[in-house]
């Protein structure tokens, strides 16, 4: 959402005047909601508002659940037999996912703006969900306009993607329309160099031309307040959804060792956002509880807040298949932040390589024991000598909102 969001508010800076087509979100239902974000919206751009059909509603019913589940059902460990049979509808029955019930009423609001006379250079749809690719596929198709498929995740390759138990039939279809989109839109946009090796493989006849990467990256205007580490303990913040497929096991054994071995060294961890109860559990069966904070969902502005506070920042690739192209949006943020990052990943990745450009720090290995605990005693004596160890680089700004707009905008322009 914010990808999006944020390529609005900084369009009609570059002679773009975008028109959004939304669900009402009082008709959709979302694992979480952050109003504040709203305020980026500028105050000329028109909004629609539709109409929606989903059925999270009927599973928050029938499970007892408050909250809908995240994409996949991911972090549901410990499931129950009505919630494995909503993933196993979920993945036969709504394909290409369970948003696709707004279709119907997006087309409808086009085709008003058109038949009112309304001209458009260039259509743009993101996902995940997936299904609003379709929307782009079909107003292509039907008006001849211009379209740039915007896929901020693969598709059936997703992490996830098994949990799903597709049948034969599913797989089949999902590929089918996976294919039709990457083949017929004018131009493909992704967010880092694997992925787009992962969707050209879809297809003998794409052309690597029509691929661009375009990453993620991180609002300048956010980070208007200094950077404050705390000068008593070394903190080292996780921010967004984290579970124990992250698989930072050696990583909490390595704080509790240094911690041990540099006991005038307070290391303190926090996880603001959404953490498994394995997690939880793991991190109390490091002996880390006693320094540990665990922070709810908080808005986007207070969680920036929160980076800002911290000595150093963690994150997490999951181990799962195709994990070489995640890279994940907040690491732009966590670069602009100016702290070192502690990554727990594979070699190589998408994420390694940015970190790397960045001088921000490298991937290390999920069973990589020895050089997670290297690391952690460099940071603990670096501390030791200075609490602020905030980087001196400005590698980052070539990613900013504002710049990574003014691609796009080109492309519109095209």
């Amino acid at each position: 959402m914010q990808r999006s969001l944020k390529f609005v508010k900084h369009l009609p800076q570059f002679g773009v005047e975008p028109t959004v087509i939304t669900v009402d979100p009082a008709q959709a239902a979302y694992p979480v909601l952050d109003d504040s974000l709203a305020a980026d919206i500028p105050a000329g751009v028109r909004v629609i508002r539709t109409s929606t059909f989903e059925p999270f509603d009927s599973y928050k019913k029938l499970t007892g659940r408050k909250q809908v589940p995240y994409g996949g059902f991911v972090g549901e460990s410990k499931t129950s037999l009505t919630q494995r049979l909503f993933k196993f509808v979920r993945g036969n029955v709504f394909i290409p996912d369970a948003r696709r019930g707004w279709n119907r009423y997006v087309l409808q609001a086009v085709e008003q703006l058109l038949a009112a006379g309304e001209q458009f250079d260039a259509v743009l749809t993101s996902s995940p969900p997936h299904s609003t690719q379709l929307i782009g596929l079909e107003l292509k198709r039907r008006y001849g306009l211009r379209w740039l498929a915007d896929m901020r995740d693969p598709w059936t390759d997703i992490y996830y993607y098994k949990e799903l138990n597709h049948l034969p039939p599913a797989r089949w279809l999902d590929a089918r329309y996976e294919r039709q989109v990457l083949e017929e839109a004018d131009a493909v946009l992704v967010t880092s160099p694997n992925t787009k090796r992962l969707f050209l493989s879809k297809s003998p006849g794409l052309r690597a031309e029509k691929f661009r990467v375009l990453p993620n990256g991180y609002d300048e205007d956010d980070f208007q307040l200094p950077s404050s580490p705390p000068s008593d303990a070394l903190l080292i913040t996780h921010t967004g959804t984290i579970s124990e497929t992250y698989h930072i096991e050696q990583l909490l054994a390595a704080c509790a060792a240094c911690s041990r071995q540099y006991p005038q060294v307070p290391l303190r961890l926090r996880f603001v956002g959404k953490v498994s109860p394995r997690l939880q559990q793991q991190v109390a069966e490091a002996g880390l509880q006693e320094q540990t904070e665990f922070v709810p969902f908080v808005p986007h502005d207070e969680s920036v807040g929160y980076l800002l506070r911290s000595t150093v920042l963690l994150m997490a690739i999951p181990d799962v298949a195709n994990n070489l192209a995640i890279l994940p949006g907040k690491v732009f943020e966590y670069l602009a932040a100016k702290k070192p990052i502690l990554c727990v990943g594979p070699l190589g990745s998408d994420a390694d390589t940015l970190l790397t450009e960045c001088g921000a720090g490298r991937a290390l290995p999920y069973d990589d024991y020895a050089g997670m605990l290297t690391r952690l005693e460099e940071l603990a004596t670096q501390w030791q000598e200075h609490p602020n160890l905030d980087l001196p680089t400005q590698q980052y700004a070539n990613y900013s909102r504002r710049a990574l707009t003014a691609q796009l905008a080109a492309l519109l322009s095209a």
